[in-house]
């Protein structure tokens, strides 16, 4: 198995982050495993070493503390064998803006938004100048139907797919690949923590090793975007499509002419 490099993946102590971990060390990835659960994190760099015989790095972090996020920011820059940055942390939740705790919402949108970018931010460069690496942003169904969770958890998640589409055309004639993953209703802790864990024990919930196992196969065909849930890909391509139809009917210097009052 060739050495692919190193992959940082954030939220790796469980769930998608979890899975991601495994796999790509059996692609033949060297990891760094960031999350904030530190007995979690060693017993799953324990079990990836022992199976696959990969280099495993355990960094405790909490992404919402400053200091926390700008050593994490700082590994990343000074690591020359980084070649994929996985952004999997985050949370959500489920009830309506109205009813929840703002510092709560706030906190949501300095790990799913903030930490993000600014991880994104540490890792350009260095790909950049050794042209070559790959960004896997996780983001959500929520990303393009915000009606069905909370509005915050689905404003961070469209701000990741809006952002993962960017990067991808500022950075993909530079050898950069950047792949948006957006997962539906998933079987982790996520659905616990949101507020709603019968979800997540439902027959509805996919597992978390099927969404990383299907996403990763979009990943190897070069999608920007991939949807594990859609059944019909093709609806996915016509969305893309209408998207691309209205931008290019924005640059006008007038109004359209609905909006102009009659005489």
């Amino acid at each position: 198995m060739s050495n692919q490099g190193t992959a940082l993946v954030t939220g790796a102590s469980s769930g998608i982050g979890a899975v991601y971990a495994d796999r790509l060390a059996r692609r033949g990835f060297d990891l760094t495993l960031v999350a904030r659960n530190t007995d979690r994190l060693e017993v799953a760099a324990k079990r990836i070493t022992n199976e696959t015989g990969r280099l495993v790095r355990v960094v405790t972090a909490d992404l919402t503390d400053a200091a926390s996020l700008h050593r994490v920011e700082g590994l990343i820059r000074s690591d020359p064998a980084l070649t994929l940055l996985v952004n999997n942390a985050g949370f959500g939740a489920v009830a309506p803006l109205m009813e929840s705790d703002i510092d709560r919402m706030e906190r949501m949108v300095d790990l799913n938004v903030t930490a993000l970018m600014r991880l994104t931010n540490a890792a350009v460069p260095g790909f950049v100048g050794r042209g070559k690496g790959a960004i896997i942003n996780i983001s959500s169904i929520a990303a393009v139907a915000p009606e069905i969770l909370n509005g915050v958890y689905g404003g961070t998640k469209a701000f990741v797919l809006a952002f993962s589409q960017s990067l991808q055309h500022e950075l993909g004639a530079k050898g950069i690949r950047v792949q948006a993953v957006l997962p539906g209703g998933t079987a982790t802790e996520f659905w616990d923590i949101a507020g709603n864990g019968d979800y997540g024990r439902s027959a509805r919930a996919m597992s978390p090793e099927q969404m990383v196992d299907a996403a990763l196969v979009g990943f190897d065909r070069g999608e920007l975007v991939t949807i594990p849930s859609l059944q019909d890909g093709a609806l996915w391509d016509e969305f893309q499509s209408q998207r691309r139809r209205l931008a290019a009917d924005f640059a006008h210097s007038k109004p359209g002419a609905r909006y102009i009052a009659s005489a």
